[in-house]
């Protein structure tokens, strides 16, 4: 995937730790680590924003040995689930991480990550030539189904996201995301592709170590889902001297119009350049983006598709919506479209069951000069602060949990749970910010006579509506 040794003594990782790696030393150190596993195999990666957990997961791709990403904070019995679905060989975490409830063994350790061999057997695991990867689709409820991407998948996206930000290896991204949600992982996937120099750090925005690791190091680049550029705006980020900045990306979601509009100006008037991004992980990353030069005039856009991809729209009955401004189903060709899913070690032999084409579920539109908006979902699941989170399997839980008469709805960043007991409110608010982990801001509860359903018994959601439409 990556050909370290050919940027030689080019920076490649900068902690703010202190750890520092040159591309040759980076490549040095794969070889090292994976020289402990004795085949391909299946390794269980609990990540974090620091050099050791980029050493891991670039030395197993680079081995053909297939990393599964997982947030450093996955609750333990959710890990545990996983472990049982899945039987990896291997695990890279943490240092300071115990892994109790399986037997293990720590079998090398570096860069504050240890590399544990488990009880279960490799020859147990059997995966697909060309299987890479397994990413989450940045669900947060829990669920063992994982997206198998491709070698050829990571390459082919990484290649096409150089090319449209126009990356070289003078540029120095800072970490703002996880690297185990498909957007962080696009960017050291393409500025390794580069040579460039990532700079790594677990500080978030609202840290004054961020701003600091930041100007000491020169980073180039920003990354934001909206609620990180909702978090910029309250930063005052538009008095910031940040001379070192180039460009800024955004994705994860729609940005609300206004704030898109202001960072669009912001950017043009100081020579920065700004992208607005759409994906999804069963793309691999991005299948679309917004030219910088378009940012003010295309407010709202979502944009046109990334170099080799290819976007149609259709309707209710499949067939291709040609006409201006008609809402229909985006559909998306390209070689970055992702295998398929997993939901357990079985799967793993599967072959390529998309053939290229992506049925995205967003319902959208284009104008007169072919650039896309996305008006909104065909399936219930919002994006929470760059989190997808699926409603329906929300309401489950915490009908299951709680025996409460429930429904969940509400919009991007912004949940409401129905409930038609009020002594309940709160409960399910905590269970629900318990599920996702996510900010508890996002979150609401609201008590309501009766939840409205139709002579079959199943929930009319357009009936809720009215509680959350501005």
């Amino acid at each position: 995937m990556w050909k370290f040794d050919e940027n030689n003594n080019n920076p490649a990782l900068i902690g703010n730790n202190g750890d520092r790696l040159s591309y040759a030393r980076l490549g040095e150190e794969c070889r090292k680590l994976t020289g402990n596993i004795d085949k391909r195999s299946l390794v269980f990666v609990l990540c974090k924003n620091t050099v050791g957990c980029v050493v891991g997961y670039a030395g197993f791709i680079n081995a053909h040995i297939v990393p599964v990403m997982l947030n450093e904070e996955i609750p333990e019995e959710q890990l545990k689930d996983l472990i049982a679905r899945y039987e990896p060989p291997y695990m890279w975490v943490p240092s300071g991480r115990e892994i109790g409830y399986i037997e293990n063994s720590t079998i090398y350790e570096a860069f504050g990550y240890k590399l544990l061999r488990t009880c279960y057997d490799t020859e147990n695991i059997k995966m697909y030539d060309g299987l890479a990867l397994l990413l989450t689709t940045s669900g947060s409820t829990g669920s063992p189904k994982f997206v198998r991407q491709s070698y050829d998948n990571i390459l082919v996206n990484a290649r096409s996201i150089v090319s449209y930000l126009e990356l070289d290896e003078t540029e120095r991204p800072i970490t703002t995301l996880p690297m185990n949600y498909t957007y962080g992982l696009s960017i050291i996937n393409s500025h390794l592709l580069t040579g460039a120099t990532l700079l790594l750090t677990e500080y978030g925005l609202m840290q004054k170590g961020f701003w600091e690791f930041f100007r000491e190091y020169g980073a180039t680049s920003i990354a934001g889902v909206p609620y990180t550029y909702e978090m910029l705006d309250r930063l005052r980020f538009f008095r910031m001297d940040l001379p070192t900045l180039r460009y800024m990306t955004q994705a994860g979601g729609k940005l609300l119009p206004d704030l898109h509009e202001k960072f669009a100006l912001y950017a043009r008037d100081k020579g920065i350049r700004f992208y607005i991004m759409y994906g999804q992980c069963e793309a691999t990353a991005r299948m679309g983006y917004l030219p910088y030069q378009k940012a003010v005039e295309k407010k709202g856009a979502m944009g046109i598709a990334i170099p080799g991809g290819r976007f149609h729209l259709i309707d209710v009955n499949g067939d291709t919506v040609t006409e201006p401004e008609t809402v229909g189903e985006l559909v998306y060709e390209g070689a970055n479209v992702t295998l398929g899913y997993a939901e357990k070690k079985e799967d793993l032999l599967k072959g390529d069951e998309r053939n290229g084409v992506l049925v995205t579920g967003d319902m959208a539109q284009f104008d007169k000069d072919g650039y896309y908006y996305i008006v909104g979902r065909k399936k219930r699941f919002l994006k929470i602060y760059g989190n997808r989170v699926n409603l329906d399997e929300m309401e489950r839980k915490l009908k299951a949990e709680t025996g409460a008469d429930c429904a969940v709805g509400g919009k991007d960043d912004h949940m409401v749970i129905f409930v038609t007991d009020p002594e309940m409110q709160e409960a399910l608010r905590d269970r629900a910010i318990k599920i996702t982990r996510l900010n508890p801001a996002a979150f609401y509860s609201m008590a309501i006579p009766e939840i409205p359903k139709n002579d079959a018994g199943k929930t009319q959601y357009r009936e809720l509506e009215k509680y959350y439409v501005d």
